[in-house]
């Protein structure tokens, strides 16, 4: 009978579940973001744009959810993935904003790590394989109505981040410096580098 009452069944919630592939892999990305973003600014000495400080401060918000969520026993890994979505995609919306801003001419961006595609292209790029992976975590889950809800709570995020973002200055003559050396702006007519 003690050794009927000390063993714990699988399905027991008590059991500690370990995080699934697709959360490992979504941690790797997000560090793998985050080290990108900084190496932009840091390494690379661009001036990041307010845009890019929204993108910056919700790829940080992921990474600090899923350190932390994995060294607590008692927390599903599944809800970690339903935590961070929302942060996940308001990183998305407004990298995908700030590609559309370079893609329809109103910005100009440095060239991203490498110089592949610009930086906020790499940006989009990572970001949208993190919601990728958390959306795997999730799949075939009873959870539709939480992502659902963590997917319209990013979309506000982006959107109030995308708004209060303030207006970039007018483009002048002191924008003679190459993009690389400036970061993000908007361009200038009379830029002999256009």
């Amino acid at each position: 009978m003690a050794a009927s009452e000390s063993s714990t069944p699988a399905d027991s919630p008590s059991r500690v579940q370990e995080p699934s592939f697709w959360l490992w892999s979504a941690l790797l990305v997000s560090l793998a973001a985050l080290a990108g973003s900084l190496y932009l600014s840091l390494g690379m000495n661009l001036k990041a744009c307010p845009l890019c400080f929204y993108q910056r401060t919700f790829v940080m918000g992921v990474v600090g959810v899923l350190v932390v969520g994995f060294f607590l026993n008692d927390a599903p890994p599944r809800t970690l993935s339903v935590l961070v979505l929302p942060l996940a995609a308001a990183a998305a919306g407004v990298a995908g904003f700030h590609c559309y801003l370079e893609y329809t001419g109103f910005l100009e961006c440095p060239k991203g790590i490498l110089g592949i595609g610009s930086a906020p292209q790499q940006s989009l790029a990572a970001v949208l394989l993190l919601v990728v992976l958390l959306l795997l975590d999730l799949a075939g889950r009873r959870s539709v109505l939480a992502v659902a809800a963590a997917l319209v709570l990013g979309g506000l995020f982006a959107f109030s981040g995308i708004k209060s973002t303030p207006p970039s200055p007018a483009p002048s003559q002191a924008y003679l410096l190459p993009v690389d050396e400036d970061g993000c702006r908007r361009p200038f007519a009379g830029n002999s580098n256009q």
